[in-house]
């Protein structure tokens, strides 16, 4: 699990609440190397994601770590996680239309869409907890023990979203 890159200067548009009138695009410098400067907390952080995935489809982590870094604009993430999406084997339709999941029909199964509706729910948590229709979805499609890692996996890719951005570690492709 690669999740941060060497220190560079990118550029990129600055952050703002959606609606907000955009600004120039202004020059921005990572700020930390956790690796570097933390590397205890790195490293449990790759155990920690390597136990929570384990077990779980492939496919259906890409898409769960996908959409979580998507909500949280997390762009080194989403870059990551789309080309490991597409090395294990996930189509190019379905990357695109994940952020439109609920519209896209019977493109996603039930089992991700429980899983994505789940993702969702986790990582805004808007009313302060998890609906309990979005958990009873969810549990309806995922043995006991999987929705646990499927928790877990969600918990962790937030955390990593929050790490990379407030490092600014830039995407693998600047």
């Amino acid at each position: 699990m690669r999740h941060f890159a060497p220190t560079v200067d990118v550029v990129t548009d600055t952050q703002s609440a959606p609606g907000a009138s955009q600004t120039p695009r202004t020059p921005r410098t990572r700020r930390l190397d956790l690796p570097e400067l933390v590397p205890d907390v790195y490293r449990a952080m790759l155990r920690l994601h390597e136990a929570a995935r384990r077990e779980l489809d492939p496919v259906l982590v890409e898409l769960v770590l996908i959409r979580a870094s998507q909500i949280n604009r997390c762009a080194f993430c989403v870059d990551m996680h789309v080309r490991d999406a597409r090395r294990a084997g996930e189509r190019e339709e379905r990357i695109h239309l994940l952020t439109a999941w609920e519209e896209a029909g019977d493109l996603y199964t039930a089992r991700e869409r429980a899983a994505l509706a789940l993702t969702e729910a986790v990582t805004v948590l808007t009313d302060g907890f998890v609906p309990d229709a979005v958990y009873r979805r969810v549990a309806e499609r995922f043995e006991e023990g999987e929705l646990a890692r499927l928790v877990a996996l969600i918990a962790t890719i937030n955390t990593w979203n929050r790490l990379n951005v407030t490092a600014r570690t830039p995407p693998a492709g600047e």
